[in-house]
């Protein structure tokens, strides 16, 4: 192998990228994280470097071009498991390649389009992408808020990463109020938490887990989309810090049909906006005129992506055919089915509100072993196992007392 692979993270998603890695080289990849983290310190498949400054752009680039020198004088592929580092590199295009990294970003500004959800739905309102009706909110300067709302209304941060820094009392990841008196505390409980950004208050599209879509695509160095699938998710995990997140989901199974559709219009979007790499589509199906509503773009493979392997995809051997081997095959629509779940079998029993879709998942389980991206059967380390076990356990908790209460 004539190439190195660099993982920055310690998170899920940067877990699953290094698995991908082993199981086409049997080989360990470098990871490079600002902390530890139970995925993947607790791990045999991979090594990590940690750096206190990583968040910091100057950090980062010491951290990066530190570890290229202890590889070795190798052409490096370069991987983020989060858009702020994949801003980085994006913003540090030419320096990163002059030192013979490889990567597959857009660029910075079309990032930020995306990560910032205020961005997000002001630039692509008049895109082909159908979006939730939203309202903005600035913090910093405070005043009414918008008496033309229909509730029940989702209320989130527009900008994520100066959010997810902050800890107060009664910080969820999102919020889902009933009424304006919620919706006024809600607001003003975030504001005196010390976020002083934009607040999105958005419709919220009625039903349960199962209207709920996951889509991954790969653009290509070239521009092109070369990779799409459409998920639908039975489960999101219900925790404060975790909702959002699918916890069991199907690809290749719509109930609501248009599939081909929708699908198309994610890959002209994309080739629209001339994106390159991995993203992440979040949907939700509205029943109400039919359509599928994109809530975010995350832009980075996401933390359930992991579920392409199955389906003869591995998203790093991707990478590698794309940007070292210079290979770029034709477009295909991943359609087959595959469960994935990070819970157990009881919790899909349990706490999946949609009985058809409950059924097909049980059914699946029973012909095929669900792909989970954190489980890798050539990872032994024992303080791994044992976290997972008692993970599995804590999913019976979670569910039971979740803040999300599942909607029909």
């Amino acid at each position: 192998m004539d190439f190195n692979v660099l993982i920055i993270g310690t998170d899920a998603n940067a877990y699953y990228m290094a698995r991908c890695f082993h199981e086409i080289y049997h080989q360990k990849a470098t990871l490079v994280g600002k902390s530890p983290l139970p995925y993947t310190a607790y791990s045999d498949i991979l090594e990590v470097r940690y750096f206190d400054d990583l968040w910091e752009e100057i950090g980062f680039l010491n951290a990066v071009f530190w570890c290229k020198k202890e590889l070795g004088d190798k052409k490096t592929l370069l991987i983020s498991s989060n858009e702020t580092y994949a801003g980085f590199i994006a913003k540090n295009r030419e320096k990163l390649e002059a030192a013979d990294f490889v990567f597959n970003y857009p660029d910075k500004e079309l990032i930020d389009t995306l990560m910032y959800k205020e961005s997000f739905y002001k630039t692509y309102a008049d895109s082909i992408l159908d979006l939730p009706a939203t309202v903005y909110y600035d913090c910093k300067a405070g005043g009414e808020i918008p008496e033309t709302l229909t509730f029940p209304v989702i209320v989130k941060p527009s900008n994520v990463i100066l959010y997810n820094h902050l800890t107060f009392e009664g910080k969820n990841k999102i919020y889902k109020v009933e009424n304006r008196a919620e919706l006024v505390q809600t607001v003003e409980r975030i504001c005196k938490g010390g976020y002083d950004d934009t607040l999105i208050l958005q419709d919220f599209i009625p039903g349960d887990d199962s209207n709920l879509f996951d889509a991954v695509v790969y653009s290509d160095s070239t521009g092109k989309v070369r990779m799409l699938t459409l998920a639908q998710i039975g489960l999101q995990e219900h925790t404060r810090a975790m909702v959002g997140n699918a916890a069991v989901l199907i690809n290749g199974y719509n109930q609501y049909g248009g599939t081909a559709e929708i699908t198309e219009k994610i890959r002209t979007f994309m080739e629209s906006i001339e994106y390159r790499g991995f993203a992440e589509f979040d949907l939700k199906y509205d029943r109400r005129d039919g359509k599928f509503k994109v809530l975010e773009i995350n832009a980075r493979q996401g933390r359930c992506s992991y579920y392409i392997c199955a389906l003869g995809c591995n998203p790093v051997k991707l990478l590698i055919e794309d940007l070292i081997e210079d290979k770029h095959p034709d477009y295909g629509l991943l359609q087959d089915e595959v469960l994935l779940s990070f819970v157990p079998k009881g919790i899909v029993k349990k706490y999946i509100q949609n009985n058809d879709y409950r059924q097909k998942a049980l059914t699946l389980w029973k012909m095929q072993r669900p792909v989970n991206p954190l489980r890798y059967k050539a990872d032994k380390n024992f303080k791994r196992k044992l976290y997972f076990a008692k993970r599995n356990l804590r999913y019976f908790k979670d569910y039971k007392n979740g803040y999300w209460k599942v909607d029909s």
